[in-house]
């Protein structure tokens, strides 16, 4: 299947909330995409050849950095390497720019997403004391997860 990929869009938000909706417990407002969208963030949304929103991301540039802000799959096609393909373009990309690091957050209970950080090569480099709110009243702690985007590592002498 011949996936497309192409920036989000104001006319694709309301597409993009459905899904963040469905896949969050607590999910980003429509602000903090245009707001995104606003800043000039990175943004990609990945379209089935029907046209339906399978997948996005929002990453920040910073000063010889990114920082991978949103990734989400839709509940209908998780677990398709479609997370792994987004990433693998915003490392591309990433590179392509001088970067050298990639930077998220991840909920220490999300061990799927942990999954997929880990096999791309992230490392935790540190905690964010309750980052996040937890549905309970209370808040979870975010791992720091960075990647170095060193383009000589694993070069062939």
């Amino acid at each position: 299947m011949t996936l497309t990929l192409q920036p989000m869009a104001l006319p694709l938000l309301d597409a993009v909330l459905a899904i963040e909706v469905r896949a969050y417990s607590f999910p980003w407002s429509r602000a903090n995409f245009v707001d995104s969208l606003a800043a000039g963030h990175l943004t990609h949304c990945l379209l089935s050849p029907e046209g339906e929103l399978l997948a996005y991301q929002v990453a920040m540039a910073g000063f010889e950095e990114w920082h991978l802000l949103n990734v989400t799959v839709s509940p209908d096609h998780q677990g398709r390497g479609l997370a792994t393909q987004l990433l693998h373009g915003l490392i591309d990309h990433a590179r392509a720019t001088g970067a050298d690091w990639l930077w998220l957050e991840v909920r220490p209970s999300n061990e799927r997403a942990r999954r997929l950080y880990a096999h791309l090569g992230f490392e935790q480099v540190g905690v964010r004391k309750g980052y996040y709110p937890d549905g309970r009243g209370q808040r979870e702690d975010a791992l720091v997860l960075r990647l170095s985007l060193d383009q000589t590592a694993g070069a062939v002498a």
